[in-house]
């Protein structure tokens, strides 16, 4: 397991292909300010939860100058059915062997029902126009998550 990333830390870049099938990398949003979040599966209660809070502020993130990325390690056929079953309007990327989820440190050992397994650890990961990590957030709740970084972004209303 990867180390958790922490502030002033550089953020790991990467190449990841969207819902089309098209590379998106972190580099594309230099100097922007990205919030890389990882989500554990595509089409669940809790990662549909969290997608709708962040498509339903996409408007006032980016009008703060933020960008917002999803990643999972759903393949791209299943980001392109989240995506469009939930009219997300912002890129979900495919991470299949968790390689850049291993990078941030959201790949580790989880606990379910008494059982230990390796997975996704939901988390966000905010980037700074210099490619720096300014906040990282590690077991996040899917539910009032988007809130929360709102207000830990000092982005209130």
């Amino acid at each position: 397991m990867a180390e958790r990333l922490i502030p002033g830390d550089p953020a790991p870049d990467f190449t990841l292909h969207d819902k089309d099938g098209k590379s998106v990398s972190l580099s594309d949003f230099r100097g922007k300010k990205a919030i890389v979040y990882f989500y554990p599966a595509a089409s669940t209660p809790g990662c549909t939860k969290e997608a709708c809070d962040f498509r339903d502020s996409l408007a006032s993130l980016q009008g703060a100058g933020y960008e917002v990325l999803g990643i999972s390690p759903d393949a791209v056929p299943a980001l392109a059915r989240f995506s469009d079953e939930e009219a997300l309007t912002f890129p979900l990327l495919s991470d299949e062997d968790h390689a850049v989820a291993e990078a941030y440190g959201a790949w580790g050992e989880k606990k379910n029902y008494g059982r230990t397994y390796m997975g996704l650890i939901r988390s966000t990961i905010v980037v700074d126009p210099e490619g720096k990590v300014s906040l990282a957030q590690y077991n996040v709740r899917a539910t009032g998550h988007v809130a929360k970084l709102r207000r830990d972004l000092k982005l209130e209303n």
